[in-house]
């Protein structure tokens, strides 16, 4: 069964600079499940088919000046109706003063009232942009995620195989690190999977015979990234004589992560080869292969054609 994620509503209130015009007395509790936001105006009128109380209610200019042409008990029944759905907020756009009568319901059925200067649709699009990632599924696995060439490569592997020495010799190339040893997926609104780091270990790096090192300090900020797209997988094994690697990659593997299907190879190490530069051309491969050109189909394309020939 799939983990229901929330979101504090005083977070969403720091964090989108919302000014609160009534606190209600469960507000630090209160939490959001829904990633959309409403804008009220059939419920005003009366209409409440298909209404989801678990959204943000956003008031603009629209239901502004539906509510002032009601009279003032016309405007307390609609507001009483709408505040007893219990609703998780109510935030007014543009700075609109908030009604008296909606204040009054808002105590009653202790609701908080929330204000933006924000336009309407702009308070929309940041709402649903923020609650979307913070309600978006998750996980978190073991391996380094590095961006390279713009490509955002997660490199796994057992402990010791040389995922972190890679990491730095990439690092040094001009790259960029973005999360060592603890990664943090989420799968985005577009069903792209963005990978981060915990706060904690944010920009820190394991090295064995060294210890942690500080990855920002030093090599600079250019060298460090908060987050990047997951573009591919790249597993890297001790090599094994006896194991059959593939020599032609006319199709790469795919892994799934949170119902989405990535790249994924499987690269053997051992002393000699110069794995920061396999790594280098493995990210140039995927992006060339998104671009639509296959260097191992164009290869066998050509044999058949002169095989055919001869």
């Amino acid at each position: 069964m799939q983990k229901k994620y929330s979101v504090p509503l005083s977070r969403v209130v720091e964090e989108n600079s919302l000014k609160i015009i009534h606190k209600s007395k469960n507000f630090e509790s209160i939490n959001l499940y829904s990633e959309d936001v409403n804008r009220p105006g059939l419920q005003l009128t009366g209409f409440y088919n298909f209404f989801d109380h678990r959204r943000l209610q956003i008031i603009g200019m629209v239901e502004n000046s539906y509510l002032n042409g009601l009279t003032p008990f016309k405007r307390t029944q609609a507001f009483e109706t709408f505040f007893c759905m219990q609703i998780p907020a109510v935030i007014y756009a543009r700075d609109i003063e908030a009604h008296k009568e909606c204040l009054i319901m808002a105590e009653k059925y202790d609701v908080p009232v929330l204000s933006t200067n924000s336009t309407t649709s702009e308070a929309v699009s940041q709402l649903v942009t923020y609650i979307k990632q913070n309600l978006s599924p998750r996980i978190t696995r073991h391996g380094v995620l590095m961006e390279i060439y713009g490509e955002g490569v997660l490199i796994t592997g057992d402990s010791g195989v040389g995922k972190s020495e890679a990491a730095v010799e990439i690092i040094k190339r001009g790259h960029r690190l973005i999360a060592d040893d603890a990664v943090e997926i989420t799968r985005t609104a577009e069903n792209h999977l963005l990978g981060s780091s915990p706060e904690l270990i944010k920009h820190y790096m394991e090295i064995r015979g060294i210890g942690v090192v500080d990855v920002r300090s030093l090599f600079g900020t250019s060298a460090v990234k908060d987050d990047c797209k997951i573009d591919m997988v790249i597993d890297l094994e001790p090599w094994d004589d006896t194991a059959i690697y593939d020599r032609l990659g006319a199709e790469w593997a795919t892994t799934e992560i949170l119902n989405v299907n990535i790249p994924h190879l499987t690269l053997p190490v051992k002393p000699g080869r110069n794995m920061a530069a396999i790594l280098e051309v493995a990210a140039m491969c995927n992006r060339e292969r998104k671009m639509g050109y296959n260097a191992a189909a164009t290869l066998t394309e050509k044999l058949f054609s002169h095989v055919e020939g001869q």
